[in-house]
């Protein structure tokens, strides 16, 4: 599996942004898929993860209630729409996919972006 993020940028505090990842591929619907982040200096972190079909998401609580993400299996591609950005969100965004594991770790996923950098200023 290939994974393209897009969609970052610099952005005021309370601005959105949408992200996308676009996979290759024709198994993407078999594969959980998940946005971590990295902040300068800072460890990789989870952000959020659905499931192949869709129906089952999982968030970190520091983006609870602003972040959503989604998919669209017939495009092979996941979303995750910011709104209400905060300067602490400023970080490298990673898409990964993966099949089994832990679903809000890193090492749940066995393949991964390049990353899309979003920054926000306050």
């Amino acid at each position: 599996v290939q994974l393209v993020e897009s969609g970052g940028g610099l952005v005021q505090a309370g601005g959105s942004l949408r992200l996308s990842c676009a996979a290759s591929g024709r198994t993407f619907s078999s594969y959980r898929m998940a946005w971590l982040r990295q902040a300068p200096g800072k460890e990789l972190e989870f952000v959020a993860t659905i499931s192949g079909g869709g129906t089952s998401t999982v968030y970190a609580d520091s983006v609870k209630g602003r972040f959503t993400i989604s998919r669209d299996n017939a495009k092979n591609t996941v979303y995750l729409q910011m709104n209400t950005l905060k300067p602490e969100d400023t970080a490298v965004y990673y898409c990964g996919a993966g099949t089994g594991g832990v679903v809000t770790a890193p090492r749940g996923y066995q393949y991964w972006g390049q990353g899309t950098q979003v920054t926000v200023s306050s």
